[in-house]
Order: C-alpha cells, then structure tokens, then sequence
C-alpha cells in the first residue's frame, strides 16, 4: 500500500503538534507519563520562583511546581506536584530557598517526625529561607568598610611620606619645646611669688582657723538657742491649752446670752434700755427732783423750820 505525500506530511505535523504539547506540558510542571500527589503551600514574597522549579529532598528531586496563584491579599498559593512513589509527612516544612548565587529559587521539603502522611490535597506548612545573597550582605557590608579603612590608612601613610608633612611636624616640635620653655619660666616666677607672699599667706590661714572657732561658738550658742525654743514648745504643747480655750468659748457663750436678753427686753436692764416709757418716766422723775432741789434752795424755810428753845413749828 503505498501512502501518499499527504498522509506523510499529516501525520509528521500530528506527531509534531504532539510532542510540543507534551513538552510545553512537562516544562509547565504537569505530570504527562505518572501520576502524582497535588500540595500545597501559601508565601508572602516568591522572588525568583517559577512554574516547573524542582521540589527537592537533600538534594533529591521529587517533584515539580505545577502552579501559582496570586491571591487577593498579596499571598501565593504554590501547587506542588509530587511523585506518588514518595511519602511526606504530614509535618513537612516547604521551605523556598536559593539554590544559586543569582536568585534562582526551588521548594526543599524539610521531611518532618510525624508517622501520618500528607494526601493529595494537603496544605503543607511554609517557609521563607534568605538567599545566598542576602546572607553574603553582612560580610560584604564588612570587607567595604575594611576596604574604606584601608584607604584612609594608606592615605595617612602617604602624608607622613610626604616632605611638606615632614616639615610640619619638625614646626610641631620646636612649638613644644618653647612652649615648655614658656612654662617652666612661669613656674619659676610662681614659686617665687609664692615665697614671697607666704606671710600673707599665714595670715590669712590664720584669719581663716579665728573665723572657723567664731563660727563654732556661735553654732553653741545657736544649740542653746534651739534648745531653749524646743523646751518652750514643749511647754506650749503640754500645758492645758485645749482647757483654756474651753473656758474662753463659754464665757463668750454667757456673754452672748446676756447681750441676748437684754435685747430682748427680759429683765431690768433690758426693761431700762428698751422700755421707751419707762425712760421718759426717770425723766420726768430726774426733771421733778431737780426743781425740788432749786425750790428748796430758794426757799428753805418751806421745808426745815428751826427753834432755839425748843418752841415753834416743827
């Protein structure tokens, strides 16, 4: 049977289309020839992540990432497909770490003690590993600021190397000669100020020993001061002061009683200041006496009549 030019041509773009389904599939992460396990775990950053990244165990493939899914809060669901032929425990860590110096990122099960297993389906627990750049930072911050150190040192050597620098320092150095100099002729003239004032000086020390013994009699005496106040306080305090005040408050009660009274018209005294009429009659009483007084002045005879012998009126 012969097959025609066609055919050929129809079969080998089938078997082509095939085969680039298939690989583009295999590349994508789906399982083509066996059958595998669906995993899952969610991250908060995926840098360098991709679909068809390998899952691996000490090394070990055993599966691929077949999908990834953002979801509204930033977060990615990662869908791990592993061979069926391996067993994870169901405590498995799915760590995302680098696997090269330049970023690229792979799933690494951290197999856990558990003695169940995670099914198909399963969310796995997950985790965040830094890159091997990010671990390389510190040390990197380190060599710069030893490479910055080392740059200044050079810089300071090559100053000192320098003749200009030389120059300066001999200057440096004959300024702190005659700056000694200078300072050991000012020692000199303090000593001798200091030997010629060393009567004063006494006198003064003396003046200053008679001012500190004043001070020491007047702190006696302001002791016996103080003890005196402290004995006329306790004087105060123990005499019968709350007594006394008792008593003032009720003679001042009486008092005001009184005044009470005698305003209220309750009594003689009260009668004399308030009772208008018994004041108009004292002085209509007062008024009478008075002109008896002067009739009796004038006129005597009126009322004493004298005899002699005995006789007349009486």
């Amino acid at each position: 049977m012969k097959i025609s030019n066609e055919t050929k041509i129809g079969a080998l773009t089938a078997i082509g289309i095939t085969v680039l389904i298939l690989g583009f599939s295999f590349l994508r992460g789906d399982d083509i020839f066996s059958g595998s396990n669906k995993f899952y775990a969610v991250y908060s950053k995926v840098d360098g992540l991709t679909i068809s990244k390998p899952i691996l165990v000490n090394g070990f493939q055993i599966g691929r990432i077949s999908k990834m899914t953002l979801h509204n809060d930033g977060r990615t669901l990662v869908e791990l497909s592993v061979d069926r032929q391996y067993k994870v425990p169901s405590n498995t860590v799915a760590k995302l770490e680098s696997t090269d110096l330049l970023g690229s990122k792979a799933i690494v099960f951290d197999y856990g003690n558990s003695n169940t297993f995670a099914q198909d389906g399963d969310i796995l627990q997950a985790n965040i590993q830094g890159s091997l750049t990010e671990s390389l930072q510190p040390i990197q911050k380190k060599a710069e600021d030893l490479v910055s150190k080392l740059d200044s040192s050079l810089a300071s050597i090559n100053k000192i190397l320098n003749p200009n620098f030389q120059k300066n320092v001999d200057r440096s150095f004959a300024s702190i000669a005659n700056s000694l100099q200078t300072l050991e002729g000012t020692t000199k003239k303090i000593d001798a100020l200091v030997s010629t004032q060393t009567t004063h000086i006494n006198g003064i020390l003396a003046n200053t020993e008679t001012v500190t013994s004043n001070l020491k009699t007047s702190s006696e005496r302001l002791t016996g001061i103080t003890t005196n106040f402290e004995k006329v306080s306790s004087d105060v305090a123990n005499s019968n002061i709350k007594q006394t005040l008792e008593n003032a408050n009720k003679a001042m009660a009486d008092l005001q009683a009184t005044i009470s009274k005698i305003n209220t018209s309750n009594g003689s005294l009260g009668l004399l200041l308030n009772d208008k009429q018994m004041y108009n009659n004292l002085k209509d009483a007062s008024d009478n006496l008075n002109k008896l007084l002067i009739d009796f002045k004038a006129n005597p005879k009126r009322y004493v009549s004298f005899s002699v012998f005995g006789g007349g009126k009486k």
